[in-house]
């Protein structure tokens, strides 16, 4: 049996962090591994979307509103105090990390090499070496010397990344999953409280995968056989997770 998560952000914030922590997890798989020229995909994504939005101020002041939380429930009963301590420490730290650096992957424009096989990246089939011939110099390397210097490239944008990881890991750790049922491969729901994610859990083998859509209040899931490419008419069983 595999279980797949399917996530679906319900605001544009969450939609961009859930996206900032894709690319992330890319370029820590391409940092373990080698992928060759595929490495600069991610990384060249992340030097895009940063210079297009300045996600500062908002994670600033996510992590000021998380912390407010986690200290409130210090005191509760039945709280796990060590987890509520890790937790506002790691917040913390990434908050004087991120506070005190430069928009995060500015310096990379600086970088003559990144820069000029950027501007071809876009183009299909671009990365021929008639093309691109610095790029296969680099390709040529050691993995452990391009290894090195891809970990200090990525390195850029660690004090934004590590706590987008931490807000969403505690969006996703404070809401358990619950059982439920698709009737006709339909579910829908409300809630009080505005959400941000909605998360679906679910055997592969029922053959099929959710579509979703809704807004903070209000959310539907529409169950779709992947064989047939249409909507499943059967009872779907899944586990949901409503995060706030």
């Amino acid at each position: 049996m595999t279980e797949l998560i399917y996530e679906q952000p319900l605001n544009e914030k969450t939609r961009s962090y859930l996206r900032l922590e894709y690319l992330d997890q890319q370029l820590q798989t391409n940092l373990a591994h080698d992928h060759q020229h595929r490495c600069f995909y991610p990384l060249f994504s992340l030097c895009e979307l940063t210079e297009r939005c300045d996600y500062r101020g908002e994670v600033l002041k996510d992590i000021d509103k998380q912390l407010q939380q986690l200290s409130s429930w210090q005191d509760l009963p039945h709280i796990d105090k060590a987890q509520i301590s890790s937790y506002i420490s790691q917040l913390s730290q990434a908050r004087e990390a991120l506070g005190s650096c430069e928009r995060p992957g500015s310096q990379l424009k600086l970088n003559r090499f990144l820069a000029a096989i950027r501007q071809r990246f876009n183009m299909p089939g671009a990365c021929c070496n008639f093309d691109l011939p610095q790029l296969h110099y680099w390709l040529a390397k050691p993995w452990e010397t391009r290894q090195q210097e891809y970990s200090q490239w990525i390195a850029h944008f660690s004090a934004l990344l590590t706590p987008i990881k931490l807000l969403l890991e505690l969006t996703r750790d404070t809401t358990e999953y619950t059982d439920a049922v698709a009737t006709a491969g339909f579910y829908q729901g409300n809630s009080n409280l505005a959400l941000s994610l909605i998360r679906v859990k679910i055997d592969s083998q029922q053959g099929c995968y959710p579509t979703i859509s809704g807004h903070k209040n209000r959310y539907a899931i529409h169950f779709v056989q992947f064989d047939q490419q249409k909507h499943s008419d059967k009872s779907i069983e899944f586990q949901l997770a409503t995060c706030s």
